[in-house]
C-alpha cells in the first residue's frame, strides 16, 4: 500500500510541475475559465435557469442543483477526512496564480462542482456534451495549472461530481 501511495504521489508531483509551468498568456486564460467551476457561477446559473429557464429544462436543472449541493457536501467531508496539503504549500518551486486557498486540497471543489452541473445537461440534452464536457475538463485542468490542486485532486473531483450527477439524473 505504501508503495502505491508513493507512486501516486510521485506521479502527482511530476504532472503538477508539468502543468504548472505555462506562459503568462495561458495562465490568463485559465484564470478566467476556472471561475466557471466556482460556487458563485455554478449556483447562480442554476438559480437563474430555475427561475427563468424554459419548462423543458426543469428536470435537468433540478438534477444539476441537487447534484451540486450533495457533491459539495461529500467533497467537504472528504477534505476534512483526507486533509491533503495544497501543492503550492507543499512543493518547492510550485507557482500559484490567484487566491491562496488554505483548506485541504483533496478533492477539488471546482472540479466537483463543474462536473456535477454539466453532466445532467449532457444526460438530458446529449447535443450539449461536445461543448459542456470540454468546458468541465478545462476548468478541472485550470486548477492544476493555477497551482492549487494536484492532478489526482481534480480527477477525484471530476469522478465525484459525475457520479453524483448521474445518480440524480437517473432518479429525478
Amino acid at each position: 500500500m505504501e508503495r502505491a501511495k508513493a507512486w501516486i504521489y510521485k506521479y502527482d508531483q511530476n504532472w503538477f510541475y508539468h502543468c504548472n509551468q505555462w506562459p503568462e498568456i495561458v495562465i490568463s486564460f485559465f484564470k478566467w475559465i476556472t471561475h466557471f467551476g466556482g460556487a458563485g457561477f455554478t449556483i447562480s446559473i442554476q438559480l437563474l435557469l430555475h427561475i427563468v429557464g424554459p419548462d423543458f429544462l426543469k428536470s435537468t436543472v433540478l438534477a444539476a442543483s441537487f447534484s451540486l449541493a450533495i457533491s459539495h457536501l461529500i467533497a467537504s467531508l472528504m477534505k476534512r477526512f483526507f486533509r491533503r496539503i495544497r501543492p503550492y504549500l507543499a512543493l518547492p518551486d510550485a507557482k500559484v496564480y490567484g487566491y491562496l486557498f488554505k483548506d485541504p486540497s483533496f478533492p477539488s471543489g471546482h472540479s466537483t462542482a463543474i462536473f456535477s452541473v454539466v453532466v445532467p445537461y449532457c444526460v438530458y440534452i446529449p447535443e450539449l456534451a461536445p461543448f459542456l464536457l470540454p468546458l468541465a475538463v478545462l476548468v478541472a485542468f485550470s486548477r492544476v495549472v493555477l497551482g492549487v490542486h494536484y492532478p489526482s485532486d481534480v480527477a477525484a473531483g471530476a469522478i465525484l461530481g459525475s457520479m453524483t450527477a448521474l445518480f440524480f439524473s437517473y432518479f429525478i
